[in-house]
């Protein structure tokens, strides 16, 4: 059942104190709904090595970028089990690198972009040739209230703005719905997926979600609560904003060393891509490893056979 009440605005920014009072380490709520899994039908890979490793270290030499580009092609194999990958837009050797990697003619992964919901931004995505890109679409009020200053449906009219630019260009827009484990899931997040899909339908063009666990706060135990719990999470989205499995992608982060554990239960809900970088390397702890990631969906499809999942 789609969730049609809309986005609502408050008049203080909803910073759920009773999950992260600031004066102890973060909650974790249990309630009585004991979710099954719902395996996506294919459980692919994303990659975001170029953007992430690269928020994590050091500018490296030329060539080591291209090297990895090519090792994440060998490891996505010939079916393409690593969909795609993402790319800064912003300098010129950002767009150097990602022109040497795109001259390798590789079919996998597929080389997209990441920008901010603007304009200016989707621009570089449309001089670059791009047909997919990320954009930062900030889902809490942590990050809507505090950081952009701005309120819930003036953030999400900017967003579907820019996503609107992106879909009548014929680029496919990746929506990252950032610092979702901090976010008020059915007051803005399911609202906006809504209106998404809504895009979707009118343009005919698809349009990805990405979870973003930014801080690593997802959890998995039985019964875990929104916003942190990881199944409630992608079921939320699935059953209640109208959002195919196979247009989710859980971006998960290293904090509180769950991003592989969140990765998997995002496969064995429904969510069919789940993201990482080579050797885990991100921002502060990290991310889960492309490797990590490659052997733990080849044990789950020991259990779930491509194909006969249940929908997801």
């Amino acid at each position: 059942m789609r969730h049609s009440s809309g986005i609502r605005d408050c008049a203080r920014p909803n910073l759920l104190r009773d999950i992260f009072p600031y004066s102890e380490a973060p909650r974790i709520k249990l309630d009585s709904r004991m979710l099954p899994p719902s395996p996506a039908r294919r459980m692919v890979i994303t990659d975001s090595t170029f953007r992430e490793s690269r928020q994590a270290r050091a500018p490296t030499d030329e060539a080591e970028p291209v090297e990895q580009f090519e090792r994440l092609h060998r490891l996505s194999g010939p079916g393409g089990i690593i969909r795609h990958t993402e790319f800064f837009l912003y300098t010129e050797r950002d767009r150097k690198l990602m022109d040497r990697c795109r001259a390798l003619g590789c079919e996998h992964p597929k080389i997209t972009g990441w920008i901010r919901a603007s304009e200016k931004d989707l621009r570089l995505v449309v001089d670059a040739g791009l047909d997919e890109t990320g954009i930062l679409t900030s889902a809490s009020d942590y990050h809507i209230y505090l950081k952009l200053g701005s309120t819930r449906k003036a953030a999400a009219e900017r967003y579907l703005r820019v996503v609107r630019m992106a879909l009548d260009r014929g680029i496919v827009p990746r929506c990252g719905f950032e610092d979702i484990t901090r976010a008020d899931v059915y007051g803005f997040c399911v609202p906006f997926a809504v209106e998404l899909m809504k895009l979707r339908e009118q343009s005919g063009t698809d349009v990805r979600i990405r979870l973003s666990d930014t801080l690593g706060l997802g959890i998995t135990y039985p019964g875990a609560s929104l916003p942190r719990g990881v199944p409630a999470l992608v079921r939320a989205f699935i059953d209640d904003a109208g959002v195919p499995g196979h247009l989710l992608e859980w971006h998960g982060h290293n904090d509180f060393h769950q991003a592989l554990t969140n990765s998997a239960t995002a496969w064995l809900y429904g969510c069919s891509a789940v993201s990482g970088t080579l050797g885990g390397v991100g921002e502060r702890t990290g991310n889960a490893s492309i490797e990590d990631l490659l052997a733990e969906r080849a044990t789950l499809q020991d259990c779930f056979q491509e194909g006969t999942a249940p929908p997801g």
